[in-house]
């Protein structure tokens, strides 16, 4: 299908570019910005005026469910429930059931997310058979099946010389390694951020050290192996602190942070709602402006959703016996776009953090908008009003944004040049 997009404006980071001009797709791709070309035949026109075109999301940290978690979610659904929040690119957590450690794992993912054709999936695989941490999956089959990077979990390495013989390994074939920075002991049997509120609320407290303990210990391997390393979900302004040092010391590190520890702190936790149970804990206002001062300054390169649906059984319990998690890639543009209208971040810096940054990080082919690439575009009305989960693809309901009134509603997202959500057609 031919489409012309017109009167949109459009942002691309990658560029730089950011006007008030027609978009022409053809064949999947992005045929001609501003100019139609000769041999357009338009099947469709979109019309994109007071609307944002923008490159479709690149969300680095999803928890699809499937194989073994269909109670929470499906492949089918969690990516549907991406392209509704202008995700077109996701990478899916190798949290799965069987751990995503072999290629059948790995196929099964990719057939499930062809069959579904929301978005585009990216595998990560898993760094240690079973994610034990004691043996070295089979990292090169893996990559040969798809899988874009590899991940111990929060669970990581006990023994540091079996870690940094992985991370020589990965070093070796240049494969990237995404790194969970959390110390076991320092967090065992914690809840929520240490600091007033969990003493206030009697929650067993994580301090920020679990995460800047492990986070040191990381840098030091990264450093020795010389291995590519993305840091997934910090929490800390130290952390933040931490990897723009390492960065200007030139380590390959880069970095990302989930959207609600952008949006929340610990003091959401006064009601003892389960909603706010994550992992890391959600943590203090202090922490919450030095992670925007790092989103804002490119320490941090990306912003993802850490999409985690649950079935409601997982959350309907006293705190401490809950599952922790957010369900959040449904609403991962227009809960980010409220970092704007709160002047907390420009809009460029935005969506650089949405599409250019995440996509350079693990050197995904997305999120930029150019003559030959693929055509996976998000087009939003930024002044307009929704009420969040008035309509929900996300078998998850575990959000607590769901009854909240959102600016920002997306009204497209294509993915290679098709529709894979429309606004009114949802409706």
């Amino acid at each position: 299908m031919q489409i012309h997009i017109s009167g949109a404006r459009v942002i691309d980071p990658a560029s730089g570019l950011d006007r008030v001009t027609e978009l022409y797709l053809q064949q999947g791709k992005i045929a001609a910005l501003g100019h139609m070309p000769s041999n357009f035949s338009q099947d469709l026109r979109i019309d994109g005026r007071g609307l944002i075109a923008a490159p479709g999301l690149v969300d680095l940290a999803a928890s699809l469910r499937e194989p073994g978690f269909t109670r929470k979610g499906c492949i089918e659904s969690e990516t549907r429930a991406a392209s509704a929040g202008g995700v077109t690119s996701l990478c899916c957590t190798p949290d799965t059931l069987p751990v995503t450690d072999s290629s059948a794992v790995v196929d099964l993912i990719l057939d499930r997310a062809r069959e579904a054709g929301n978005a585009k999936v990216f595998p990560i695989g898993a760094l240690s058979q079973g994610m034990q941490g004691q043996r070295l999956a089979e990292l090169m089959a893996l990559k040969d099946s798809g899988c874009v990077a590899f991940s111990a979990g929060l669970g990581g390495f006990d023994n540091n010389q079996l870690l940094l013989h992985a991370l020589e390994y990965a070093a070796t074939f240049d494969l990237t390694v995404i790194f969970r920075p959390q110390d076991k002991a320092l967090a065992t049997g914690g809840l929520a951020h240490q600091g007033k509120v969990a003493s206030f609320l009697g929650l067993a407290g994580i301090p920020e050290s679990a995460e800047t303990v492990a986070l040191a210990r990381d840098l030091l391997l990264v450093e020795q192996s010389g291995v590519r390393a993305h840091f997934s979900g910090l929490s800390c302004a130290r952390s933040a602190r931490m990897i723009a040092d390492a960065k200007a010391r030139g380590l390959p590190v880069t970095a990302d942070v989930a959207l609600y520890q952008l949006l929340l702190t610990d003091e959401a936790l006064a009601d003892f709602s389960s909603l706010y149970h994550v992992q890391p804990p959600l943590r203090s206002a202090a922490d919450r402006a030095g992670l925007l001062e790092a989103v804002k300054s490119g320490a941090i390169d990306a912003i993802a959703s850490h999409h985690q649906p649950h079935e409601a059984d997982a959350k309907n319990a006293p705190f401490a016996s809950t599952e922790p998690g957010i369900s959040s890639i449904e609403l991962l543009l227009p809960l980010a776009l409220s970092l704007v209208q709160d002047d907390l971040l420009d809009l460029s810096t935005l969506l650089a953090r949405l599409t250019k940054g995440p996509a350079s990080a693990l050197r995904l082919p997305a999120g930029k908008i150019a003559a030959g690439c693929s055509a996976d575009l998000v087009l939003f009305k930024p002044t307009q009003d929704f009420c969040a989960g008035e309509r929900w693809y996300s078998r998850g309901r575990n959000c607590p944004f769901i009854g909240k009134t959102l600016r920002g509603e997306v009204r497209y997202t294509l993915l290679g040049g098709r529709i894979v959500f429309d606004a009114k057609a949802a409706q």
